[in-house]
Formats: C-alpha cells, structure tokens, sequence
C-alpha cells in the first residue's frame, strides 16, 4: 500500500490537532494560544511522539510572527511612528533594563559565571510578541494606554535583540581569540544594521509602490497575494542573510506601505496565512518543552520559572504605575510582558552555539521560557474570572448591558462630543434612538445627565443585531476612531441594507475611505465649525454680516463639490493634487471677480459732493 507523503502526513496531525484542542480549550475559557499549546505537547516528543523535528517546525512557523508583525506595521503610519519614539525608547528601554538587572544580579548571587548571568538575564527580559499583540487584538486593547505602552516595548525589544544576538559571540569561549578584531566586528554589525533599515526605507519609497500597482494592473487577485507573500519573504530573507531580526524587516515594510493605496489588499491577502502560521508556532512552542530537563531538575526549573516571572512582574507593574495606566488595564499588561519570548529562543541556541552557555543551561533556560509561555494564557484565564471580574462588577451598576433587542428607528454609534449632539437633538424631537459606547467614563457621564446609553462595542455584529440595527432605519456613526468607524460602516452595509448610514469623517482622507466601503452621507467633523469661525473672522474685519455669509455659503459649496471631484483620483497623488490646485486656482478668480463686482456696485451707489468727489469719502467718520 502507497505511503502518504511527509509533508501530507504532517499537514493532516497539525490541523487534527488544532481542530480538536482549540475549540475545547476555547469551550473551557482557556483561550486559543492554550488550546494550539496543548495541542503541540500532545503530538510532540513528551505526548504521542507523533512528532520529532519539534525545532524544524518552529524555526518555519516563526514566519506567523513575522507576518503579525508586517501587518501591525501596516496599521502605523509613518507619522505615528515617529510621533511613539520617545515611549518606544522611553518605555522600551526601561523595561530590558530594570528587567535584565535584578535578573543579572540574582544569577549572579548564585554563584553563576558572569557571562551565563548576563545572558540568561537579557535573553528572561524579553517578552513574546505573538502572545501578547495577539490577546492585545483578540481583546480590543491595542488602542488603550496599556496596548500602546505594550506595544513600544515589544517594538523595542525587537531592536534590541539585535545588539543581543550579535554580543554573543564576543561573550563566547572563543572571544579571547578574537579580541583583537571585536571593534571591527561591532563596526560590522552596525553597518549591516543600518544598511539593511536604509534599503528597506529606500526601497519600500522608490520601488514597492510602483512593483505593486505594476500587478495590480494585472487585475489577477492571486499574483497579488503572491506578491504579497513575496514582499514579506524577500525582505525577510534579507534580514536572515545578515543576521538580523526578520520581525523587524517585515515590521519596517508594513510602515512604509501604511499609507499605501493597496494597504487594504495587503492586509487581506496576509491575513489568513499570519493566523495558520502563528497557529503553527504556538503548537512547535508545545512540542519542543524539554519535560526531560523539568524531569530531571523539577525545582531548579520551578525556581527559574516562578522566579523570572515575579521579578518581571513586579518590575512591570511598577513601571505602569509610574506611566499612569489605568489600574484596570495593568494586570493584563503585566502578565502580558512578564512570560518569556521566542526570541529568547534563538538567544539561547544562539549562546550554546557559540559556547557562551553550557547545553544544559541553554536547555534548561528554554524549558524556562516555553513553561511561562504556556503558563502565561492560563494566569491571564485566572485573572479574567478572578480580579477583572471584580472590576467589571464594580462598574456594572453604571454600564447597563443589552440584554433585550431594541426597536428604535435610530442607532447611534459612540457617545462622545459629536454623538452627544446629534442625540440631544434626535431625543428633543421624541426620536426614538439606541446609544452605544464602550467607554465605561462615557457611561458615567450620560448616565450623570440622565441619557440611557448601552455598553457595548459597535463593532461587533452579534452587538448591533441586538441594538436592533436590522430593523432601524438610520445608524449613526459617530465613534472617534477612523478604523472602527470603517468597520463598523463595512458592517452595516454588508449585513444590514437597509439602514441609511450617516458617518462622521476625521479628514478628507476618512471622508474618501468611507465613500469607498459604500456610505453616501458623510460629514467632516469640523468643517461647518470652521467655516463659522471664518464667518466671524470676516465680520471682525468689516465685511457686511450678510456678505461674510455670502463668502462662506460660496466657499462651502465649492469645497464639497471639489471633494467630490477629487474622489475619484484620491489614490492616484499626482492627479489628486492637480485637481485641488485647479479648483483653488477657479475659487479664487471667482472670489476675486466677485470683489471686483461688489466694488464697482458700491461706487456707482456712493453720493457725489458738490465739490466733485465722493460723499463717503470726504464725510467725517462717525465715531459714536
């Protein structure tokens, strides 16, 4: 009888078993990282030894994490990235450094060579991206103090496993040897270093954007998945080449295509391998735990583990408290940066290698690390049913939760300045209206006032089919957020067709991305208040109140009509700003040749004195 081959063979086990462990460690509220955790020590050597190249699958299911952190790149403009410099530094480096200290000095207590002390400390500072940006998005976090805190220090440990990787092999055994060239070597390495960020900023500038609307042109939806795959492959093995942190590069490109027309695609088309292959990782986690070295020594790893853990943990609360997180969101956050990482992973077989750490102690260390990791979703289980429930029952008399379907013609997204407005005017006229939001403060304040407002987040389907969107007639968009005001609209348009969407934009920039997912009634948030301003300004320097009016009336209906001349071009740059620079250019000629108009109308108008010049000019002033 034929054998299956390798590759079919282990593709079935590893989906068998996700299939079977999420769900059920989902149904336990355990979370989905325990469920692909189990799953992988059940089908690796210390379960069913289904399994044996444990290392192999998680050197390639490494490739989730580089594509989780592609796709976050893509959510952060290049401006809002250098606008966190200061907490990705700040932050970032607090953390190693009031972490990898005590770590150092409690190795270093116990008698441990200096050498092993720094390394273990460095490589136990480090945290694990795909678990924490993963429950971070999983729970809605990543937009809060605590996720934006977390987020610049794992951003910062990824730079900063960097100079890790490459001190090792200057701390190994057969650095004496080398001394002499270690300057030059540390020279290397920085060079490599900013070389590779610099062509990849080069590159992503000049050469990714025209490569992808070159296929895109090809209007074939699977060469550009291919292309996309492609990008994050290429660019991380550029990384690899130079021994530096795929992450990172993939983390770089996203950045640099965060503001791109094809942003969307990308994200789309990256997706579904980035959840499989973090999937994949989590298992390769489980298979490769070393139960034999925890067999073997069960106290010097309980020790290590538990003792890693609570130096961290305290070091990372106090850090929060200092940064003035909310106390709600610091357990998570704690807990979240207090496991080990992947990249200690590679730091530690990275150290064995180069003779920096014994293989015991390497072994031994990693064992360290892959328990807190799947200790890690358990803990935060705990605290979900244990701590934060306290919290949410605090809150709960103040946060009324739907529990009925409404019927109210109107629904309101977001209780915040421009919400408020909007159903102040709707419930003086006896509109029947449905608020949400999902600031519990928000709730505080129009409870305080009177408002009866739901909590919950828009953003959710199974939420908005219970506010009753699929029988009201109008939802109202009025949340902050640019991005959860899109899915929301994408929502309602997708599964509810019958309400008239009316949405509020940021910018022009959200005005154009809301008309894209099919919403015709948008309003700029400031653009009416702006124009009363000007109006005011006019006044203030003489202009007639009725031609102040005339000016703004003129100006407004100008502006929308360029916009919705600009929209069909918004993704196209260079025509876009064509279009503005024109319609600028024919306002200001009109407005130009109105003044003109205006002025000759009031010189035909102006009494002639009998000295021949005019009445309005040689009359005195009237100063009253």
């Amino acid at each position: 009888m034929a054998h299956a081959p390798t590759w079919l063979t282990y593709g079935f086990l590893y989906l068998a078993a996700a299939v079977l462990a999420v769900p059920i460690a989902r149904a336990l509220g355990l979370g989905a990282i325990i469920g692909y955790l189990a799953a992988g020590i059940a089908i690796g050597p210390w379960g069913l030894a289904l399994v044996s190249n444990g290392q192999d699958i998680l050197h390639f299911a490494e490739f989730g994490v580089v594509l989780m952190l592609f796709l976050v790149g893509l959510e952060l403009q290049p401006s809002r990235l250098w606008s966190m410099r200061r907490p990705i530094f700040g932050f970032g480096s607090a953390q190693m450094l009031l972490c990898a200290a005590p770590l150092f000095a409690v190795a270093w207590a116990a008698g441990l060579p200096w050498r092993v002390g720094l390394v273990g400390a460095l490589g136990l500072a480090l945290s694990s991206t795909a678990i924490a940006l993963q429950t971070l998005q999983e729970r809605n976090l990543m937009r809060t103090q605590s996720g934006q805190a977390g987020f610049s220090i794992l951003l910062f440990q990824d730079v900063a496993a960097i100079p890790i990787l490459a001190l090792l092999p200057l701390l190994g055994a057969a650095a004496g040897a080398q001394a002499e060239h270690e300057p030059m070597e540390l020279v290397w390495e920085t060079a490599k270093i900013v070389g590779a960020v610099g062509a990849i900023v080069v590159g992503g500038r000049l050469l990714l954007r025209p490569l992808l609307r070159w296929i895109a042109k090809s209007k074939t939806p699977e060469i550009f998945t291919a292309a996309s795959l492609l990008l994050v492959v290429g660019i991380a093995m550029l990384m690899v080449q130079l021994g530096l942190s795929m992450a990172l590069g993939a983390f770089l490109a996203g950045v640099l295509l965060a503001d791109s027309e094809y942003r969307r695609e990308l994200e789309t088309d990256i997706e579904p391998f980035k959840g499989l292959l973090l999937g994949l990782f989590f298992m390769a986690v489980g298979m490769t735990i070393d139960f034999g070295v925890l067999m073997r020594s069960p106290w010097t790893m309980a020790a290590v583990v538990l003792g890693f853990l609570a130096i961290k943990a305290v070091v990372i609360y106090t850090l929060a408290t200092g940064a003035k997180i909310p106390y709600r969101e610091r357990p998570v956050f704690t807990l979240l940066l207090s496991q080990g990482g992947e990249f200690a992973f590679v730091v530690f077989q990275t150290a064995a290698g180069a003779k920096a750490l014994s293989p015991e102690v390497a072994s031994l260390l990693i064992g360290a690390v892959a328990l807190s990791m799947l200790l890690s979703p358990l803990l935060l289980a705990l605290l979900d049913r244990a701590l934060l429930r306290r919290y949410a029952e605090v809150k709960a008399p103040q946060a009324e939760e739907i529990s009925e379907p409404q019927e109210a013609p109107v629904l309101i997204a977001g209780f915040g300045r421009y919400g408020q407005i909007v159903a102040r005017v709707l419930l003086m006229q006896g509109v029947p209206t449905t608020v949400l939001d999902h600031s519990v403060e928000m709730l505080e304040v129009a409870h305080t006032f009177g408002y009866r407002v739901f909590y919950g987040d828009a953003t959710r389907l199974d939420l908005l089919r219970i506010a009753g969107a699929g029988q009201a007639r109008i939802l109202v968009v009025a949340v902050d957020d640019p991005e959860q005001s899109l899915q929301i609209a994408r929502l309602a348009r997708e599964h509810f067709p019958q309400l008239q969407v009316v949405a509020r934009a940021r910018d022009v920039t959200h005005w154009n991305r809301l008309r894209d997912v099919g919403v015709a009634l948008v309003q700029r948030e400031l653009f009416e208040s702006s124009l009363c301003s000007a109006h005011t300004v006019l006044e203030l320097m003489g202009l007639p109140a009725p031609e102040a009016s005339a000016i703004t009336r003129r100006f407004r209906e100008h502006n929308i009509a360029l916009v919705d001349r600009m929209y069909p071009y918004y993704q196209d740059r260079a025509k876009s700003i064509a279009v503005a620079r024109e319609g600028r250019s024919q306002l200001a000629e009109q407005m130009a040749k109105e003044r003109q108009e205006r002025a000759l109308q009031a010189a035909s108008k102006a009494p002639v004195a009998p000295d021949g010049t005019e009445g309005a000019e040689s009359a005195p002033r009237d100063t009253a």
